[in-house]
């Protein structure tokens, strides 16, 4: 999505449409699946005067808004990405760490359904695949 797109959906939000959230945005639409502390680093490449505050604040001004997505594998920091809205998931080599995105197998939220609910109406199942990469698959057998 260009800074375009990215700057009306801001302004259809109410949200000010910033040099620091527009890099921010930027920053995971290139590399998505970014810890707030890689976001902060290739922003300020960006944006030198930025603060590391500020960008924490953008991080968690977007992902309330919808705007982006925050997920935590475990034993991983927070990551973001600003795919949103589409129920996928997210593949995660226990290697590497390489993380990929997995389309929702049945199409529509929720992708499994509990065997118990709790009396709530569930709307989101969140599934983390996990598994060896084929990198490292070759790797382990050289």
């Amino acid at each position: 999505m260009g800074h375009m797109d990215y700057s009306a959906q801001m302004r259809d939000l109410g949200l000010r449409v910033t040099r620091g959230r527009l890099a921010v945005l930027e920053v995971l639409d290139g590399h998505p699946h970014s810890s707030a502390e890689k976001v902060v680093a290739e922003v300020r490449c960006l944006l030198p005067q930025v603060s590391i505050q500020s960008v924490y604040n953008v991080l968690n001004d977007l992902t309330a808004q919808g705007m982006l997505r925050r997920f935590t594998p475990p034993h991983s920091a927070a990551l973001y990405e600003t795919r949103v809205n589409d129920n996928h998931h997210h593949a995660i080599c226990t290697g590497c760490g390489r993380i990929e995105d997995v389309e929702c197998a049945v199409g529509h939220a929720p992708c499994l359904v509990p065997s118990e609910n709790h009396g709530m109406e569930i709307q989101i199942a969140d599934v983390l695949y996990q598994g060896i990469c084929e990198d490292c698959r070759k790797r382990a057998a050289a």
